[in-house]
């Protein structure tokens, strides 16, 4: 029976052992991931549609924005319109400017359209630029 328990406790402490190598730690400090992620908002805040008198940001376009220990970003966007007219330029244009943001690696734009953007994803500064109150 000893047997048993101290097996179950070697077991056990290897159980430990796995999980805490599992535990993954950002190459990045909590500060810079902030910096950037501040900096990368305000880069995407000066990208505007050409039909439209607000920003990508404001307008709800941005999706997501993943920023890799490697200091790579990951951007997922949308378009108002699948035939939106600046469709070809609008992922440079984001590319551009989130490769601006000191300390950026290399800047990946995706195109997606789930879910489908509608009006209701802008925020009160875009509504109030574009009239919509």
């Amino acid at each position: 029976m000893t047997d048993v328990a101290e097996v179950k406790a070697a077991d056990a402490a290897n159980a430990d052992i796995k999980t805490s190598q599992m535990q993954t730690i950002s190459a990045l400090s909590a500060d810079e991931t902030e910096r950037l992620g501040t900096e990368i908002v305000a880069a995407l805040k000066t990208v505007y549609d050409p039909e439209i008198p607000a920003d990508i940001y404001e307008l709800g376009l941005i999706y997501k924005v993943d920023i890799k220990d490697d200091r790579s970003v990951d951007v997922e966007m949308t378009l108002t319109t699948p035939n939106c007219p600046a469709a070809g330029e609008m992922p440079m244009m984001v590319e551009n400017a989130v490769a601006s943001v000191p300390g950026v690696g290399v800047v990946t734009v995706a195109i997606v359209w789930e879910p489908t953007w509608t009006p209701d994803r802008m925020t009160d500064e875009a509504r109030l630029v574009l009239n919509m109150w």
